[in-house]
């Protein structure tokens, strides 16, 4: 049965966000400027954020090399509480190893870290899009790996065939769209999803029209992929300004488990000159989910996708917040009256005309509906109701 909920009367009284079973309220927003350094290097490019068990937050940044310094994850503290963001203390920098114990190097692009999630063992999986290239020896495959927490190799989970780069052109991962979200369920499988269309899936989101990316579950004991589902991305919803050097885009930069079936999706889209558009949105894989694994493409193919269901846009401007290149999602602390909290955070791409926003959300649960028509009778506002959409 559908939930009625609140649209206009919710956002005129008290600036929630309605969908689901819950509402989000910003809490408050902390920035780190651009060019900041710690431990002699700069920090910025965040794409992936989870919450450790001691309270402290992983987060991963996709310089991949060859940039500003060493591939590298840090532990940070957020501090905020129900009356808003206090600030961020970066702790500690850490470099990721690769198998043979070395650091991926600083002068040359072989990695690009995206996200980053708590295993169920303390360890840290963390992906990355890996770097295309004409040049074999300079390609490097997209992956998904285990570390522990400071650094060293684990393991690389066997992601399928289809997501490796083959030419860019007619098949397989396109440059820069693959694995940049990561979810852990509570019973601990792993979900890897690319950002954007695989090439024999289709063409990426247009203004006029949507793509398909693939969301694989992965077991962590076997290290291999047991299923697939197909998650749809909407029409990029606004178009760069006049004279932009490239045209707008939208992708999925990161889920986040809410329960075994069902994750909040990131949707980021992007238009030059103009500014980016975040939607969080409620997703879940059903009884009825099509099982895409042994699809070799998705265009012109006929399967129930993941369900998709908007919780929250946060348009340009957002509450007096400029919203920036939002990559990251995670659950953040329980508030002193038992609420938990969402944190997204921003990739500022090393841009002095960005920051390295965090933004911290308190999750409240919506009252039943008799709930609402009582508050409603009290406000006298009738009829506006609405009933939430999926798609």
């Amino acid at each position: 049965m559908n939930r009625l909920i609140l649209a206009t009367a919710i956002a005129a009284c008290t600036s929630a966000a309605q969908a689901a079973d819950f509402s989000l309220r910003l809490i408050g927003e902390h920035s780190i400027a651009t060019g900041t350094l710690f431990d002699g290097v700069e920090f910025g490019g965040i794409s992936g954020l989870d919450r450790a068990a001691d309270g402290n937050f992983w987060a991963i940044s996709d310089d991949r090399g060859g940039e500003r310094g060493t591939p590298r994850f840090y532990d940070l503290s957020l501090d905020y509480d129900a009356t808003g963001f206090h600030g961020v203390a970066i702790n500690r920098q850490i470099n990721m190893q690769r198998p043979d114990g070395s650091a991926f190097p600083a002068s040359s692009r072989t990695v690009d870290p995206e996200s980053i999630r708590v295993a169920p063992n303390g360890n840290l999986y963390w992906s990355s899009e890996g770097n295309w290239s004409t040049s074999a020896a300079s390609r490097y495959q997209p992956f998904v790996r285990e570390m522990t927490v400071d650094g060293r190799f684990v393991r690389e989970f066997a992601t399928p065939s289809m997501y490796d780069y083959v030419d860019n052109s007619t098949t397989g991962g396109r440059s820069n769209k693959l694995f940049e979200a990561l979810a852990v369920t509570p019973n601990g499988t792993l979900y890897a999803a690319n950002e954007d269309a695989l090439i024999q899936d289709g063409d990426i989101t247009t203004l006029g029209a949507g793509s398909t990316v693939r969301v694989t579950s992965i077991d962590p004991v076997s290290g291999t992929a047991t299923a697939q589902y197909a998650y749809q991305l909407p029409p990029i919803p606004v178009d760069a300004a006049a004279g932009a050097p490239f045209g707008p885009d939208n992708g999925l930069p990161e889920l986040l488990a809410v329960s075994d079936t069902q994750f909040i999706a990131v949707e980021r889209a992007f238009a030059f000159g103009v500014g980016n558009t975040i939607r969080l949105v409620l997703t879940s894989i059903a009884p009825d989910t099509t099982d895409i694994s042994s699809f070799a493409s998705l265009a012109g193919a006929s399967f129930t996708p993941m369900s998709r269901e908007l919780l929250l846009e946060l348009p340009i401007s957002y509450q007096g917040v400029t919203i920036d290149n939002m990559e990251a999602l995670t659950w953040g602390h329980t508030l002193a009256n038992g609420n938990r909290t969402l944190v997204l955070a921003a990739d500022n791409n090393f841009s002095t005309a960005q920051s390295t926003l965090f933004m911290a959300f308190e999750v409240t649960p919506v009252p039943e509906p008799a709930s609402w028509a009582m508050l409603l009778a009290g406000l006298g506002l009738t009829g506006l109701f609405a009933t939430r959409k999926r798609t």
